[in-house]
């Protein structure tokens, strides 16, 4: 104090930094730190008042990561630096070029600051206070302001072509507490909106197409404040669904067609073919069906599994019946039973007739001489008209017991034709099957894969 009264009394002025900026509009020799605590000081500094009636606050996002927690998960993360740029004139200062811009990182409690928050993103994957980043203030008043968020969003996919849907992952912006007329949010037009850092990394996610505007009804539901809309379309990872997916069922089906070019005895080869790759097909669509989707629609993913399954089975099935034809059921020759004239006792009994007549057939060139009935009770010999009728009966008698004892009603065809019609199902077995499957094969990753992935509603939110 008693140095300032001998100043002021041999009339040398002393200014404090304060009142040189405000005469001088410059200042000179004051560090970053000096020129901030001048600039916000309460007495002409209020943090609550906005720079203008109607702000304007320009946006940018910068991704730095992306990956996906799961696969077959509609959710996506992403960290990225959110850049915001308004005029503040209370701000403007002039130290002759020696600073670009003043870091006002820790002044960020002293300084109006636009209240943007997050609509319709999911969750938060840190609390809700965000990472300053940097807080910069030009001569001419410009505040840039960044901070980090990172953001698990909800996405929407075409689970009907599943693993070849687009995930479309809306969020949005927009002020609190001001409406449009007061703080008015705005994409850049001198910037590009989103950008990828030149670090960026992407973990199981793949962003194709990012898309943004202002928020129409659907985005925001409180009247009339100012919102900006962001929708993020990612693609999946398609080499992951191809080495553990297709390429192992295109493999396991081949593998069941192997079975066609051994030989029909083969049984025990042929046999352990398809249970084999039945066993391991089923192993492992069980251990990546449990990280699906639960969806009620048949997805891609369940057509390939279910023909996949369907080929191989096939291929069981045909050797089992080729097998049986060859195998199973042998030819039988018939031969036309011959009859015979029996006794007339051989009506009663069939073993009879059967003698007789073998007997009769075998001696029909022998002549039993005939003698009279010496005693008075003798029977005479029948008349020729009683043995024509006689051996009528017994003939009739053979044939119906012998049609009897045939072993099968119908003639089976030849053996030889059985094998050779096993052989040509095998050999036409060989280039149907794995004909079929490479048009089905051609077909899915036609369908699934280029023409249906490349629709609009793959892009634009439905």
């Amino acid at each position: 104090m008693w140095v300032l009264f001998v100043l002021t009394v041999m009339g040398i002025r002393v200014v404090s930094p304060f009142q040189i900026g405000a005469s001088d509009n410059k200042f000179l020799g004051f560090s970053d730190k000096q020129i901030l605590d001048y600039l916000v000081d309460k007495s002409r500094y209020d943090r609550r008042m906005r720079p203008v009636d109607s702000t304007v606050v320009n946006v940018t996002v910068l991704l730095l990561t992306l990956s996906s927690p799961d696969e077959s998960s509609l959710k996506y993360e992403v960290e990225f630096l959110l850049h915001q740029k308004w005029d503040d004139p209370r701000l403007r200062f002039d130290d002759a070029g020696r600073h670009r811009y003043l870091n006002g990182l820790l002044h960020t409690d002293q300084i109006w600051l636009p209240d943007t928050y997050f609509i319709k993103h999911g969750e938060f994957k840190y609390p809700l206070i965000p990472i300053h980043i940097a807080l910069r203030i030009y001569p001419n008043g410009s505040v840039i302001y960044s901070m980090r968020r990172s953001m698990v969003l909800n996405c929407q996919g075409n689970l009907h072509i599943f693993p070849f849907d687009n995930l479309k992952c809306p969020f949005a912006l927009e002020s609190v507490s001001h409406e449009e007329n007061e703080v008015e949010l705005k994409w850049s037009e001198t910037e590009q909106r989103i950008t990828g850092a030149t670090s960026l990394r992407q973990q199981n996610a793949y962003l194709v197409k990012n898309v943004t505007g202002k928020c129409e009804r659907q985005h925001t539901w409180r009247g009339n404040y100012s919102c900006l809309r962001v929708l993020l379309v990612f693609t999946r990872d398609k080499s992951f669904y191809i080495s553990t997916v297709f390429v192992p069922g295109v493999v396991l089906v081949t593998s069941s067609f192997i079975s066609f070019w051994l030989d029909i005895n083969a049984v025990p080869a042929r046999v352990m073919i398809g249970v084999t790759t039945m066993l391991n097909f089923c192993t492992t669509t069980n251990g990546f069906r449990s990280t699906l989707p639960v969806v009620s629609n048949l997805t891609a993913m369940n057509l390939w599994d279910g023909v996949c399954m369907f080929f191989i089975y096939a291929s069981m099935l045909e050797f089992i019946i080729v097998n049986y034809l060859y195998r199973k059921i042998p030819g039988v020759t018939s031969m036309r039973p011959v009859s015979a004239p029996v006794n007339p006792e051989a009506l009663k009994n069939p073993s009879l007739a059967q003698t007789n007549s073998r007997r009769v057939f075998s001696d029909t060139n022998v002549q039993q001489p005939t003698t009279p009935a010496t005693t008075p009770n003798a029977v005479l010999p029948p008349t020729p008209v009683e043995n024509r009728l006689q051996s009528d009966k017994a003939r009739a008698a053979a044939s119906v017991f012998a049609w009897l004892r045939r072993p099968q009603l119908f003639v089976a065809p030849d053996t030889r034709n059985r094998q050779r019609l096993a052989k040509q199902i095998d050999n036409v077995s060989k280039g149907v099957f794995p004909l079929l499957f490479g048009i089905f094969t051609v077909g899915f990753v036609l369908t699934f894969a280029v023409i249906k992935p490349s629709q609009q509603e793959n892009f634009i939110l439905l």
